[in-house]
């Protein structure tokens, strides 16, 4: 018999907490390096984990019902239709410990799901039921897992992309461990936990715009954490990168964010909704935001740094008296930026 490790026992004490995922660190630090789900199946997972909370390390039947995954904010619409390529993406989930290269006293191969019953609708209550079993290496994991990460649920269900996600939950795997503030990943290592296989984004210049800068972006929007990433080059070659990270001392501006999100989300369910007026960020780059789409439309070519431009252009709304989120700051903004020079 095994010994329960403490993530249980953290699961357990906050299971009436349905705003946090206990998750156990192996799998946040992506444990699992062979086909790591998509965007959906991650979401998916990650209720599977909550749902199953304490419980987890039980090899016992896990369910949850349609309708109240339909009710989470920043989840699909699902249907049991849509749902079922989730679950064989989750079936199809890699669960790896060792490395076989370097580790040769014990290797282990197993799955995250052994499997699902999605039933068809009750006649008499019109829902369906969703069911499912742990795989037993997944089962095994928890049981012995000493580290755990805690994962605000709304951060990840609103994550727009699957590398956001796998980074996201890695660092919330370091956030509470003594005197850690920053990680150092070769490159390599950075590719597997987000997921990205060999042969795809080869060049680190196209790892870092399409997927590196994104999905801190998007963390730092809708997180409790600031995130930084920083090259470290050997010659002319990025050998590594170093991720740092801090808690937000004032969490409210995401709160506000996830909660427009949500009024937003509901306005176009109920097809009310209006156009958002756009405000320009008080502080940072517009690097991978529409601000950065008009700058590189209206710009002069070349076109200067994203930081730069948008320092110059709250100094131009501070010295005039305005706001930055007046309903005409885009048309304002345009203006201003085709008529830029730098230098």
């Amino acid at each position: 018999m095994l010994l329960m490790g403490k993530t249980i026992d953290v699961a357990r004490d906050r299971a009436f907490d349905q705003t946090k995922t206990v998750m156990p660190a192996e799998v946040s630090r992506g444990v699992y390096i062979r086909n790591a789900p998509s965007l959906a199946a991650l979401k998916l997972m990650h209720l599977m984990i909550g749902t199953a909370g304490g419980r987890m390390a039980d090899p016992v039947r896990h369910e949850i019902r349609l309708s109240d995954i339909r009710k989470i904010d920043g989840m699909d619409n699902h249907s049991r239709a849509s749902l079922t390529p989730l679950f064989e993406e989750l079936r199809a989930v890699t669960i790896r410990e060792g490395n076989p290269e370097i580790d040769t006293d014990r290797v282990v191969v197993g799955g995250l799901l052994d499997h699902a019953v999605l039933d068809r609708k009750d006649p008499v209550s019109g829902d369906t039921l969703l069911s499912w079993y742990f795989g037993r290496s997944f089962i095994e994991m928890a049981e012995k897992s000493n580290h755990w990460a805690i994962l605000d649920r709304q951060t990840v269900f609103h994550l727009g992309s699957k590398y956001s996600v796998l980074l996201f939950q890695h660092i919330a795997s370091l956030v509470n461990l003594d005197h850690v503030v920053a990680k150092t990943f070769s490159v390599p290592e950075l590719r597997a936990v987000l997921g990205i296989p060999e042969g795809k984004l080869d060049r680190f210049s196209n790892l870092n715009q399409r997927v590196i800068q994104p999905s801190i972006a998007e963390i730092n929007e809708f997180s409790r954490l600031t995130l930084t990433a920083t090259p470290n080059k050997i010659g002319r070659t990025v050998a590594s990168v170093t991720i740092a990270w801090e808690e937000k001392p004032d969490p409210a501006d995401t709160r506000r964010e996830l909660d427009r999100l949500k009024d937003g989300r509901k306005a176009r369910q109920a097809g009310t909704a209006e156009e958002p007026v756009p405000t320009f960020p008080e502080s940072g780059s517009i690097r991978w935001s529409s601000w950065e789409a008009l700058a590189r439309e209206h710009a002069p070519k070349p076109t200067p740094d994203m930081g730069l431009i948008a320092d110059k252009f709250r100094d131009f709304c501070n010295g005039r008296g305005l706001p930055l989120a007046s309903a005409s700051i885009e048309k304002t903004f345009v203006a201003w930026v085709s008529k830029l020079r730098v230098g």
